[in-house]
């Protein structure tokens, strides 16, 4: 069983940075695939990014390619999602969730394990 633990959201003007941790315990971290969903009020969860066990793949939403990266280190048990030239459009919960085998995948149903979240605020 994983537990996972996302922390550094927070409230950031637009144009601004962030950058959310995700730490993993319980489990062989680096045979995971990773990945960032988030979920804004009264909207679905929707995918964000995804990385590989090794991070030599990674995918990402069009919605935030070219301002946000995905990365991880499997020596720390965390995965990293650097968030920047945020929009008032980012804001939403943002929760990591761990796939115990296979290909990177962008659907919920393809994850076993999800965090709480953390929430993100973009101030415009």
């Amino acid at each position: 069983q994983v537990q996972l633990l996302e922390s550094g959201g927070g409230l950031v003007q637009t144009g601004g940075s962030l950058r959310l941790s995700c730490a993993a315990s319980g489990g062989t971290f680096s045979s995971y695939v990773m990945a960032w969903f988030r979920q804004a009020p009264a909207k679905e969860r929707e995918f964000v990014a995804a990385i590989n066990w090794s991070g030599a793949f990674t995918k990402y939403a069009d919605s935030v390619k070219g301002r946000f990266t995905i990365s991880r280190d499997n020596a720390k048990n965390t995965m990293y999602l650097q968030m920047n030239s945020l929009k008032p459009e980012d804001t939403a919960v943002y929760y990591c969730a761990a796939k115990r085998l296979g290909l990177i995948a962008t659907t919920t149903g393809s994850y076993d394990y999800w965090g709480q979240g953390t929430q993100v605020t973009v101030s415009s």
